[in-house]
């Protein structure tokens, strides 16, 4: 018998089995992951955010596998065929496979031609001849024949009875499970390409006769290899090492020997020894080995999957805890060609002030007027800082922004190249035209390059989070897991963070723990209507947001500069009156405790533990009255791209350059060093020890020194590496053995702008 779900779950996460039936509670009551992770650590024993994710995950899981149980349970009594010893093995199947393998015999299925041969009387014949083999097939079948039921000879009828051991071999949940774990020690995915499609599937040419144990595959080459078959070019096949051998034709099949050990079967020179053979290598080839292959692939999927969406996740998160640059006045820049370059000018706060389109380069090369227009802007604006965006003439921009910041030097203006990966997505959204219904959609895409330097986090939770393209073949993954774990990621960074309740946008505040949508909407609505709030309490007031919200939301709302110092941190409501009697016992006023740093490390916790608050909450109130609305983001810094190097053709190897980490996969680092083409470090060439996880070293957003070993200029392909000691011209790594096909990424997954014809290839490429 099963151990309780709870328990179960606290010996995968090493947990205490109270902290698990502590965490199941409250996330059945409604509690979001950040609020439990946040302000109940003392009812789960401080588990953190990563394992009640992994924890609600799995209790998922595991209340499904007790539904499926029932069912099969049901089922199989209903049935009349539920004897107490499968009764127990179902209650002891572990997995949903387990279940599944052990209620194949009973699963209502298609009328097969086993089950012909059942209802014409042969499975006595059958059943005779695998218990005696001394028995002769041919003699034997003649007392069967039935000529109604299409059984007329001996031939039909030993089928028949074939067919119904085949169909024994195949669901027999013991030997299934052997031959499974056989194929995942002992298995290689092979491909081929298919005949004819040699030259239209190129860029899979690597794949072409290719086999690796399914066991070991990474992530990116089974997502690869998948991808080659989806779109029609590679066949893809489970064999075993022992197959491909030039030999393999004369040894015996090592599955076939296991379903025969399986069922006693054995070559003794008796009559029916070589048909049992034959029924065994036919179980094999036509039911059994499909089926695994199907299952073996299908759960090589998953984990590729699961890894990719893991590397998404944290690429993803290291982007949305980036660096911000702080309340600027800032002008945001998305660089063009023949449309112009768009520039927006927003506030401290992120509203728009201004919009207009300059034209510095081909065909106008209007490079006065444009260096006037900036100028003038940013004077008239106040503008301390500008954006750029990495897109199509990014570099061009650049020379431009900084010739005139050298021009006007009493502005004090600083320029930052920025990722505008997803810029176009927000541009086109429903939500920016709601925000700027007037605003022309390039335009829009300046505004959120502007922002996004100001705040990453606050900017970016405008898009959904797969179109911001940091991801591994994320169109190649379940769509709905890929949605969930990015929505997870996105709702722990905001709460990490906080908001401002008084200037979050309502997708920011929709990420709130307790919140949604329409809550958010309420919140901006009740805004804009009365006023700033004065207060978290003042929060209550807003429609259809009750105590319940209220408990799970408000640690995470900030009031800044309202009626009560604490509203402005992340001390919940709850522990007010813990933080008022610590003022008393300090003999301070509330606000003058804000930040003594030397009179509250004088205190002990210890004294202000009761029934409710216990000793990791009040050490965290201490730690944010010391430093009230910290921001656990690091400080802002940028990369200096080289001058002179502002495309492919100005690389040379051993050049060192300064660059910023765009994307992290399995197989290592994509680098922008502002040449239009993110460059690869590969994994092997991150440091001088060996690198199982990319991110061990470096992080999406990461400003990192690089030196260039090879450029491949038909290919688009530049190789880095962070070791500045390597030797150029020697690329780390092979490109069948650690790289996916197509190798480079591009900055985002929606179409680039006109112009950009490398950034449309690339994203054909992906799409």
């Amino acid at each position: 018998m099963l151990a309780p779900i709870e328990n179960r779950i606290a010996d995968e996460l090493k947990v205490r089995p109270a902290q698990v039936k502590a965490a199941v509670a409250l996330l059945d009551e409604g509690a979001s992951v950040p609020f439990i992770a946040r302000y109940r650590k003392e009812v789960t024993g401080e588990l953190d955010d990563t394992q009640l994710r992994e924890l609600a995950e799995r209790l998922s899981y595991l209340r499904e596998l007790e539904e499926r149980r029932a069912a099969v349970l049901a089922s199989i009594e209903t049935q009349g065929k539920l004897t107490p010893a499968l009764q127990a093995e179902i209650a002891a199947a572990e997995t949903k496979q387990r279940l599944e393998d052990l209620y194949l015999p009973y699963k209502q299925k298609r009328r097969s031609k086993a089950q012909i041969a059942r209802e014409a009387g042969i499975e006595p014949l059958a059943l005779a001849l695998l218990e005696n083999p001394e028995l002769t097939p041919a003699a034997e079948a003649e007392n069967y024949l039935n000529a109604e039921a299409g059984f007329a000879d001996a031939k039909a009828v030993l089928d028949g009875a074939r067919q119904i051991l085949m169909e024994k071999f195949a669901e027999d949940a013991q030997l299934l499970q052997t031959l499974r774990d056989y194929l995942h020690e002992h298995g290689l995915l092979k491909s081929t390409v298919i005949e004819g499609k040699e030259n239209e599937g190129a860029k899979f040419r690597d794949w072409f006769d290719f086999a690796e144990a399914i066991a070991d595959m990474p992530s990116h080459r089974a997502l690869a290899l998948l991808r080659g078959r989806n779109e029609g070019f590679l066949n893809l096949s489970l064999v075993l090492a022992s197959e491909l051998a030039e030999d393999a034709a004369a040894s015996p099949h090592p599955c076939e020997l296991r379903i025969a050990a399986r069922f006693a079967i054995s070559n003794k020179n008796r009559p029916a020894d070589k048909w049992l053979a034959d029924t065994v290598r036919w179980a094999w080839k036509i039911k059994i080995h499909a089926h695994l292959e199907l299952e073996g692939v299908g759960a090589l999927r998953e984990r590729a999957e699961e890894e990719a969406i893991r590397i998404f996740g944290k690429n993803l998160k290291d982007l949305l805890l980036a660096a911000p640059a702080g309340q600027h006045v800032t002008m945001g820049i998305d660089p063009g060609i023949r449309t112009g370059c768009k520039i927006a000018v927003v506030d401290a706060t992120g509203k728009l002030l201004a919009t207009e389109t300059i034209y510095p380069h081909e065909p106008r090369n209007d490079w006065a007027g444009s260096l006037a227009a900036i100028g003038r802007l940013a004077a008239k604006h106040g503008v301390t800082l500008i954006a750029i965006g990495n897109g199509t003439a990014s570099r061009e921009t650049d020379k431009l922004a900084q010739e005139a910041i050298k021009r006007q030097p009493e502005l004090r203006l600083q320029k930052m190249v920025v990722s505008e990966a997803g810029a176009s997505v927000y541009s086109a959204s429903e939500l920016a035209a709601r925000e700027f219904p007037e605003l022309d959609v390039s335009l829009r895409g300046a505004v959120s390059i502007a922002r996004r330097l100001q705040d990453p986090l606050a900017e970016l939770v405008k898009i959904e989070p797969k179109s911001i393209g940091v991801g591994q073949y994320q169109h190649d993954v379940s769509q709905s897991k890929l949605a969930r774990s990015l929505d997870a990621v996105v709702e722990d960074c905001v709460n990490a963070v906080g908001v401002d309740v008084n200037t979050a946008s309502v997708p920011l505040l929709t990420r709130i723990s307790g919140l949604n949508a329409g809550l958010a909407a309420n919140i901006v609505g009740y805004r804009d209507a009365r006023g700033a709030f004065k207060s978290r309490a003042e929060l209550k007031n807003v429609p259809r947001l009750g105590d319940k919200t209220f408990e799970q939301a408000a640690g995470f709302l900030r009031v800044t500069n309202g009626d009560n110092p604490l509203d402005a941190s992340s001390v919940h409501p709850e522990a007010y009156p813990l933080v008022e009697k610590i003022a008393v016992d300090l003999d301070k006023p509330l606000r003058d405790i804000i930040g003594d740093s030397r009179a509250l490390k004088n205190l002990n916790p210890a004294k202000y533990t009761d029934a409710r608050f216990g000793l990791p909450t009040v050490q965290d109130i201490l730690r944010e009255l010391e430093k009230p609305g910290r921001d656990p983001r690091p400080e802002f810094k940028t990369a200096a791209f080289a001058d002179g190097v502002e495309n492919m053709k100005d690389l040379r190897p051993g050049m060192i350059l300064e660059g910023v980490v765009t994307n992290v996969a399995a197989f290592g680092a994509f680098i922008d060093i502002g040449v239009h083409q993110d460059g690869l470090a590969h994994v092997s060439a991150l440091s001088d020890r060996f690198v199982k996880d990319p991110h061990e070293i470096v992080k999406a957003g990461q400003v990192v020194k690089v030196k260039v070993l090879d450029i491949d200029l038909p290919r688009q392909r530049i190789a880095l590496t962070l070791r500045l000691s390597d030797e150029p011209g020697k690329e780390a790594g092979h490109p069948r053995g650690n790289t996916p096909q197509p190798r480079q990424q591009p900055r985002r997954d929606t179409p680039p702008p006109a112009g950009n014809a490398m950034a449309a290839a690339f994203a054909k490429l992906r799409r």
